[in-house]
């Protein structure tokens, strides 16, 4: 436990401390913020750290373990149904927890002056990711090509594009890189290599990864759709 604990530490620190130091040049030399506001920066800094540390040991200890549990688990149910409901509300729900999308769907509802909620924005998304999880799922039990759904994928999305309202597409393709966030992550790819370890004939690298990109394109489907219809 201690040399895991170190590990993610190091990690924390490699990743925010940069950060940090830069703000504080910046501080110094450009910016010459209230000291109220900079003591404000350095005590959220703190608190960042901290966050990021517990969650990463909880990823590690509790949820890539019972994500891959689950995945070599419901194949033996026989129920391929089962295998795709569960895929599907995963996703919904790690997106809708997910702190990177929140913040999207935050800072959406305030900017728009609340004329596109940002519950609406969240649940959108989190339909998109669910749906498109379930879907790459079902390539992994049917053995599609990766590179067919791609492409039928990224043509909706370039078709969608130029149909919905202008102020709706940099914000579908901003909902689908915050998906793969430090939650979605784990569990996508810790369920589709526990159901690739029990599967006969699928491989853990070619069929276990590339989800999270599929993924990815199932919020921007959905907020391009979204912006279509409340137009």
């Amino acid at each position: 436990m201690w040399p895991e604990l170190k590990e993610r530490i190091a990690e924390t620190l490699k990743t925010v401390v940069p950060l940090i130091a830069l703000a504080c040049l910046f501080q110094i030399t450009l910016v010459h913020a209230p000291l109220e506001v900079f003591l404000q920066f350095l005590a959220g800094s703190v608190l960042v750290i901290v966050g990021m540390l517990l969650l990463f040991i909880g990823v590690d200890l509790g949820i890539l373990p019972m994500g891959r549990f689950i995945g070599a688990e419901l194949p033996r149910k026989g129920s391929i149904a089962l295998i795709v409901g569960v895929a599907f509300v995963l996703g919904f729900a790690t997106t809708v927890a997910e702190p990177d999308v929140l913040v999207l769907a935050t800072q959406v509802d305030r900017i728009s002056g609340g004329e596109i909620k940002g519950s609406l924005v969240l649940y959108v998304t989190a339909l998109g990711v669910g749906f498109f999880v379930a879907l790459a799922m079902a390539r992994v039990l049917f053995g599609v090509s990766m590179r067919l759904l791609l492409t039928i994928s990224f043509a909706a999305v370039l078709l969608l594009s130029f149909a919905a309202p202008p102020d709706f597409i940099p914000l579908a393709y901003d909902a689908g890189s915050v998906t793969t966030g430090v939650l979605t992550a784990p569990v996508v790819i810790a369920l589709a290599v526990g159901i690739t370890s029990v599967l006969a004939g699928r491989s853990s690298v070619a069929d276990g990864f590339g989800l999270l990109g599929f993924a990815s394109i199932g919020p921007i489907l959905a907020i391009l759709l979204m912006g279509i219809w409340l137009r």
